[in-house]
């Protein structure tokens, strides 16, 4: 009996590691031939990591197709127009159609919107951003300059649309509010996220709510994006 519960035990323990390494486990990038950014007055910086990995910013590329802005990535990377700015109370919202869910990768990755760029395109940019996943998940983060989270590795909510499986499509519209002492985050209509911006615009994080707003990709993703629009009260 102590033979088999020991060898139980190993295994579960053996189980538990592998679990985790997949878990943990990142993809390369993937580099994106004929990359580089074709849209006027529009820029891109990918993330710290990339770059302190040798990446560039020309192995991901944004695209005009028609009226809507076609995302390809290779690095993580955060596009905008400088033009496009928001402050006060706000809301900024897209929508985000993955024609084929997770084509460019082994596991979901997220895309979504950003607000409150401030130092854009240098090396102390800050900016918050909420992503959804084709798999009903979404998370909150941040850079200020150093990447920040809001809500850990990720949450679930029903709101988020799922792929029904790989190469399927699946579409989100994702906004971003500020609204008086609040910043929310809905998916589909739906608020999935609020905080106060107490816990956002502080040492550390985010300089303030006003800035720059614009769209974030996680690697080897690829979607189109349509109706990237601010409105205000």
């Amino acid at each position: 009996m102590h033979r088999i519960h020991g060898f139980v035990l190993a295994v579960a323990a053996l189980t538990l590691v592998s679990g985790a390494s997949c878990v943990h486990a990142q993809d390369t990038n993937r580099p994106v031939a004929g990359g580089g950014i074709t849209v006027r007055s529009w820029m891109g910086r990918i993330d710290p990591k990339e770059l302190r990995g040798g990446e560039k910013l020309e192995n991901a590329r944004l695209t005009k197709d028609g009226d809507a802005l076609h995302v390809t990535t290779g690095p993580a990377v955060a596009y905008w127009n400088p033009e496009n700015t928001a402050g006060g109370n706000y809301t900024v919202k897209a929508t985000f159609k993955e024609a084929r869910y997770m084509n460019l990768n082994t596991h979901p990755h997220p895309y979504g919107i950003f607000i409150a760029g401030n130092d854009m395109g240098t090396d102390r940019q800050s900016y918050l951003y909420c992503a959804a996943y084709g798999n009903g998940t979404f998370i909150v983060r941040g850079f200020g300059p150093a990447p920040f989270q809001m809500n850990g590795r990720g949450s679930s909510n029903s709101a988020v649309n799922r792929a029904s499986g790989p190469g399927e499509p699946v579409t989100q519209e994702i906004a971003l509010s500020a609204k008086g002492n609040k910043v929310e985050c809905a998916i589909n209509g739906t608020v999935v996220a609020t905080y106060d911006k107490s816990l956002i615009v502080a040492d550390g994080k985010l300089k303030s709510t006003d800035g720059v707003y614009g769209i974030r990709f996680a690697h080897n993703t690829e979607a189109i994006v349509t109706g990237l629009t601010m409105t205000s009260p």
